[in-house]
């Protein structure tokens, strides 16, 4: 029986079978404790033997992370817990010897790195995978809800958002023995596909498709960066939220947003009662708090000229100047955050650095473009009213170089039956730094694919 519906539904007396692993063992000379968990929840149960038990001795050499299966009574405990299992029989399932990696005492988050495959046998990494499930479950719960459809963009593809300088090239040629063609460029033709094929970056150009034919959509999977890129909060491979809603808005856009990211930290705060308090005890001592503060906030809607008039009125040396044509660095996120103690809207940026595909504002100068910037952790979301006007996208693309006879299909949708559309897009690792506090991305993900680092 699972050690979650155990603590849920028995009661002292019942004979129960549990299925897992030692944590930890202290044998004393007639008895012994061992600190046991399968898993399912992120509580333990302490298990109690003595020489009762028929093959004591064997169980006295028992160590840390052992598989085991235990038949025996709930009885009262003596310690914090409400009931201990008293055992009648402990069977021995896999066996586990000193040199075990995940002995009981604090390991550096560095050291577990190295031991990614046992790492989740750890209270830390039990939390925040634990979280992890939660926060996917609360995203696809939100969708379904109101009337989503849930949609398998492709992981191959011809034509993406992000530029081919930022996407994995897939190919089946002979690397070693490339054909090329009289231009001394690679013949494709031989090629699994017949033409340059990348793994794809985002599913937002597929999606919105589909949001064309369902009015609203979500997509929510893998996606993959050539970014040679070693901070704590980018990967190689990460998993991306994309929505894209047709009938909506930049104002509708921010609505969903807002309404979406207070369900998912809702639904964690309620299901990961025990996960959030180990991190805010552990990680984090401001986590429960700030997590609180999201759900009940009034998020702020400002624009880009705003948010930049708000930077240069601030008495700070800045390490970058904020400008009315530029990008904003995380120290003006973090700045503008605090200001206004709530999560920020950022609205209406400069077109020049935004991507070819989001509407023109009426000034001829900005798109409508919003980021949501929340307190400690900065961009969380990046989302745009898409240009549904097929003229003013052919331009918008020539304008910027981009090559609309590869993405024909995508321009079509604009010539049949367009209407105006929404989306946006959110890290979802991102969203798990956000929710357990641990720092490094490398952290929240299961094996990850970092520059350099492609194990396991």
């Amino acid at each position: 029986m699972d050690l979650i519906d155990i603590l849920k539904t028995k009661k002292i007396g019942d004979e129960v079978r549990v299925e897992g692993w030692i944590r930890n063992h202290r044998r004393q000379k007639e008895f012994g404790f061992i600190d046991f968990y399968d898993g399912t929840s992120f509580e333990t149960l302490q298990i109690v033997y003595d020489k009762t038990n028929a093959n004591f001795d064997e169980i006295q050499k028992m160590l840390v992370g052992c598989a085991i299966i235990v038949d025996g009574k709930l009885v009262e405990s003596s310690g914090n817990q409400e009931y201990e299992l008293k055992a009648s029989n402990v069977l021995l399932v896999g066996e586990c010897d000193e040199t075990y990696p995940i002995q009981p005492k604090r390991h550096t988050q560095e050291f577990l790195r190295s031991v990614a495959h046992l790492r989740p046998r750890t209270r830390l990494f039990q939390a925040v995978f634990k979280i992890r499930n939660l926060a996917a479950y609360a995203i696809h719960e939100y969708f379904q809800s109101h009337n989503y459809v849930y949609v398998h963009t492709p992981l191959f593809t011809t034509s993406d958002c992000e530029g081919e300088n930022q996407m994995f090239k897939v190919t089946t040629l002979d690397l070693e023995n490339i054909n090329k063609n009289e231009d001394g460029k690679v013949d494709y033709k031989a090629d699994l596909f017949g033409k340059p094929t990348f793994i794809t970056g985002t599913g937002q150009l597929h999606g919105e498709a589909y949001a064309m034919a369902f009015k609203k959509i979500y997509t929510f999977g893998p996606t993959f960066r050539t970014e040679n890129s070693n901070t704590k909060t980018h990967a190689n491979e990460f998993w991306m939220i994309e929505p894209e809603i047709a009938f909506c808005d930049l104002d509708g856009l921010m609505d969903i947003e807002e309404e979406m990211l207070k369900s998912i930290v809702s639904y964690v705060l309620k299901n990961g009662e025990e996960e959030i308090k180990f991190l805010n005890n552990f990680v984090d001592k401001n986590l429960k708090e700030k997590l609180e503060k999201l759900v009940n906030s009034n998020f702020v809607r400002i624009t880009h000229h705003e948010a930049v008039d708000l930077l240069k009125k601030a008495d700070i040396k800045w390490e970058f100047t904020p400008d009315y044509e530029s990008d904003i660095a995380k120290e003006h996120e973090k700045y503008i955050t605090e200001y206004y103690n709530a999560p920020v809207f950022i609205t209406n940026w400069p077109k020049d650095i935004k991507a070819w595909y989001m509407k023109e504002n009426s000034d001829g100068k900005t798109v409508a473009a919003v980021d949501l910037e929340v307190p400690g952790a900065g961009e969380l979301m990046g989302g745009s009213q898409r240009e549904e006007d097929y003229e003013k996208l052919v331009k918008r693309a020539e304008n910027l170089g981009v090559d609309t006879e590869l993405i024909d299909w995508f321009m079509d949708l604009r010539k049949y039956g367009s209407c105006y559309h929404s989306g946006f897009g959110m890290g979802f690792e991102r969203l798990i730094i956000y929710l357990t506090g641990v720092e490094n991305i490398r952290d929240v993900i299961p094996f990850p694919r970092t520059p350099g680092n492609c194990e396991y």
